[in-house]
């Protein structure tokens, strides 16, 4: 039976005859750049881009979700992104507050799981809320797991588990010995989350910019000239045909047949 689409969603679009189904990226990590820069091109304010973006996002879930992913991660707010204009950070705390409080009925429908990462606590009251509100409305929820950065910072987020774990050793709570990977990352915003196996970044950009720096040791990098407010179907298509071109050895070599 069809489910019921979100507000303003795209109509599902079938998973490429040339993609294999069971090849794909259990958890993709997406940056979504280039919202500034497609309103500029159009002789629009920078706030349209972001709206636009809005959209992209909502149709890439919904695709992401029909198509089998089962984890989408979004990069929406850096610590970094304090640094825009007031005006600009404004739009984005009240369009977060807005699209959230629209679109939760709909992602709880769907089965959406919901969770935001980051320093929650710096955001605006009435947005902490509703975020408290989607993630534990959603925490039950078996679909498509969507998490989206709110307010982070790849090295914040390694520095507050460090504290976290030290705070650990000095109750006697935790041996410095029984550090290890998993324990570190059980200290991270994305505990209990496996890591990304596919990064998309738009607009052309190639660096990191402060994202998941823990996470994506071992992601494989997709870097598209593609805007955000354009990523389609078809962008999205051909990450996944490039990820499925790709070897992961995961530091191992490619095994030779005999």
């Amino acid at each position: 039976m069809r489910r019921p689409q979100l507000a303003g969603q795209v109509a599902d679009v079938a998973l490429p005859s040339d993609l294999d189904p069971q090849r794909l990226p259990a958890h993709v990590a997406v940056i979504m750049d280039g919202n500034g820069r497609w309103a500029r091109q159009r002789g629009l304010p920078r706030v349209m881009g972001h709206r636009r973006g809005v959209e992209t996002l909502k149709a890439t879930l919904r695709r992401c979700s029909d198509w089998g992913i089962a984890a989408l991660t979004a990069y929406a707010f850096s610590t970094e992104n304090w640094s825009r204009p007031g005006d600009e950070v404004a739009f984005l705390m009240a369009l977060f507050e807005r699209v959230l409080a629209r679109e939760l009925e709909g992602l709880d429908r769907e089965g959406v799981r919901i969770r935001f990462l980051g320093d929650l606590e710096a955001l605006p009251e009435g947005l902490q809320t509703l975020i408290a509100q989607a993630t534990a409305r959603t925490a039950a929820n078996e679909g498509i797991r969507f998490n989206v950065c709110t307010n982070y910072g790849g090295r914040r987020e390694l520095v507050h588990a460090a504290r976290e774990l030290a705070r650990q050793v000095q109750q006697g709570l935790l041996s410095p010995d029984a550090i290890d990977e998993t324990r570190f990352a059980e200290a991270l915003h994305t505990a209990g989350e496996p890591d990304p196996d596919l990064l998309i970044r738009t607009s052309g950009e190639y660096r990191l910019s402060n994202f998941l720096l823990w996470q994506l040791a071992y992601a494989e990098l997709h870097i598209t000239d593609v805007l955000w407010p354009d990523f389609g179907p078809e962008a999205l298509a051909e990450a996944l045909r490039d990820y499925q071109r790709r070897q992961r050895r995961f530091g191992g070599v490619e095994p030779v047949l005999s």
